[in-house]
């Protein structure tokens, strides 16, 4: 049999007896062959708005340390602190109903505030009784070790915060990495108010931190879903926050702040769109298909 007719009747098959070698290659084999076939380019201000939770979670980090600063050194009233910690937490419930009004049940948003305020009582009392043992618990430890361990444990938080959108009424589940962040920030919060020198003032910081990084992300990832110049606005919000209240503390930590902002909003993405033009991925008819399963129907079901 002539090549012409092996080229015509080849099939990618071993099953069947074929006239053909097993190793024999026609030369249509490299006619599919497919180029980046799944790319889809981004543009830079599209990654631009993409990093802006990044940069508001950054942001709030910030914030914080500069609120434990002010604690410490007794420039911050901590009766302040949890006075602006309930006002905050009304206007971000407030924030979140509106949120959900036009896309929620009526009986699931009733549901959803009884359990919000029995949660919100529970946190409060935890907190005000656990006050006093938290205000010793590194009594026997360095400064320099807790600066360390809580400067890791944000770094940490930051690395496995989960900054993708949440959707209303999506039942999906938090991530491990998602949970993790959340309680490495809660324990650097707790090691870094130990070295407060009242009870007070350690429940106004646990209090704080509870909002910056247990209620906050959510909220965060919610607006995600929406208008993105909302989005935008917070992201200026949050920055101007956290170098109002860090500059004066100390010039070199703002300065570190807004090199990281910079990186993380402006530089960042145009290093990724740059490195777009060196994907050079290859598909042809070696390759295993992929499957795509409808991810809602299988819930569904």
């Amino acid at each position: 049999m002539y090549t012409e007719e092996w080229e015509a009747e080849w099939e990618r098959v071993l099953w069947q007896r074929k006239p053909y070698p097993d190793n024999y290659v026609p030369r249509s084999f490299l006619s599919s062959l497919s180029r980046n076939p799944n790319f889809r380019p981004y543009t830079y201000w599209q990654l631009v708005i993409l990093s802006c939770p990044i940069s508001q979670h950054l942001a709030s980090i910030f914030v914080f340390l500069a609120v434990f600063m002010r604690l410490q050194q007794r420039l911050l009233d901590p009766r302040a602190l949890v006075w602006m910690s309930a006002a905050v937490f009304l206007a971000g419930y407030m924030t979140w109903e509106l949120l959900d009004c036009s896309r929620v049940d009526t009986g699931v948003r009733y549901t959803n505030r009884a359990k919000t305020l029995k949660a919100s009582i529970l946190v409060f009392l935890a907190l005000m009784s656990l006050s006093p043992v938290l205000k010793t618990l590194t009594a026997a430890t360095s400064s320099d070790s807790i600066w360390a361990l809580s400067a890791c444990l944000f770094i940490l938080n930051a690395l496995l915060a989960d900054y993708t959108a949440l959707r209303p009424q999506s039942h999906r589940r938090e991530r491990l990495t998602s949970v993790l962040s959340m309680n490495a920030a809660i324990s650097s919060s707790v090691v870094l108010a130990s070295r407060l020198s009242d009870d007070i003032s350690v429940f106004g910081l646990i209090l704080f931190s509870v909002q910056a990084f247990a209620l906050f992300p959510m909220l965060r990832r919610r607006i995600q879903d929406t208008v993105r110049t909302i989005q935008v606005i917070l992201t200026v919000v949050l920055c101007g926050l956290s170098t109002t209240l860090t500059y004066p503390l100390s010039a070199t930590a703002t300065y570190l702040y807004l090199s990281c902002f910079i990186f993380v909003t402006f530089i960042a993405p145009g290093m990724l769109v740059w490195a777009q033009r060196f994907k050079n991925e290859i598909r042809g008819t070696w390759d295993p298909a992929v499957p795509k399963v409808n991810r809602r129907a299988s819930v569904s079901r």
